[in-house]
């Protein structure tokens, strides 16, 4: 029986970890933390994600200065946004809900936030600290994915590591959280050539493809560590008068691989979970060292 590493659980222990960091900080700050969280357009998935970060904002005592444009919002307007956000002294994390509407950059948008403010590890300077190895903000899902590992005895060190998926959101710095804790890593994509070999030979595998179920039971070896960071709405299958909720699955047959590995991340309450608390952690972070209040969090920040 394989290991379920268990995100929600963990990140229910880093909520409480930061609402007593903020409780016992908040006479000499004056304020609590706040973050602010830019959503541009009506994606409904989109929709959900920000209400459950606003959610675990309240939870623990983080101010939510959140914002909410139409998708016809001219590029220059949502950095008009960012830049008054940057100069707001009571916000100490902001982030862009990805995806964003056609004609948007993503990347101007990142790159008008101001780097302390980063709250998802984003921006250019970040991503160069990352790399460099210098602390800063870190991108939140792999972040998270790192304390799942160590939060229950996985070391990495030594480790053959594959990372199918090489976007900036999660691939991309993953790779480099991972060749920081001594793994071995090669990272695959969709122009990889016989992937079901690649992924055979990883000890830990880290599946972010964004595509449903691509990831069974022949692609993985036996006694490995697989996290699987996609997640998917299956169509409904029943009966008109009797509708059913649709199922959620990731990027890995959950069902197929976890009799095989050693450790797997359920889909959900995996990795989604610890994604909202790192970017938590972030913010709380920042609001520590913007206050000059002790900064206590450094073990969580890869």
């Amino acid at each position: 029986m394989s290991l379920k590493l268990d995100g929600r659980k963990l990140a229910k222990e880093l909520e409480d970890r930061l609402q007593f960091e903020i409780a016992s900080g908040l006479s000499k700050a004056g304020r609590p933390p706040g973050l602010a969280v830019i959503r541009v357009g009506e994606d409904p998935a989109s929709g959900v994600y920000v209400s459950n970060k606003e959610k675990a904002c309240a939870r623990i005592g983080v101010a939510s200065f959140g914002t909410h444009l139409p998708s016809t919002t001219p590029l220059p307007e949502v950095i008009q946004k960012i830049q008054a956000l940057n100069a707001n002294e009571k916000v100490d994390g902001i982030l862009v809900q990805l995806p964003l509407p056609a004609g948007i950059d993503s990347t101007s948008l990142l790159m008008s936030i101001d780097p302390e403010k980063d709250a998802d590890g984003l921006h250019t300077l970040n991503l160069g600290k990352l790399l460099k190895g210098e602390s800063g903000p870190r991108s939140c899902t792999p972040a998270g994915i790192m304390a799942l590992l160590s939060t229950n005895g996985i070391s990495v060190e030594g480790k053959r590591a594959v990372v199918v998926g090489r976007s900036i959101l999660v691939g991309q710095p993953m790779a480099l959280m991972l060749q920081s804790a001594n793994a071995t890593v090669t990272v695959a994509h969709s122009k990889t050539k016989d992937l079901i070999d690649l992924t055979r030979q990883a000890e830990l595998l880290v599946v972010a493809a964004g595509r449903p179920q691509i990831i069974g039971r022949d692609h993985v070896r036996s006694n490995a560590v697989v996290i699987d960071v996609g997640i998917h709405r299956l169509p409904c299958v029943g009966l008109e008068e009797q509708p059913q909720k649709p199922k959620l699955c990731g990027d890995v047959c959950f069902n197929e691989v976890a009799s095989k590995v050693a450790a797997i991340t359920p889909v959900p309450g995996g990795v989604g979970p610890m994604t909202v608390a790192m970017l938590l952690v972030n913010t709380v972070s920042r609001w520590q060292q913007h206050c000059g209040l002790s900064f206590n969090l450094g073990d969580l920040l890869p």
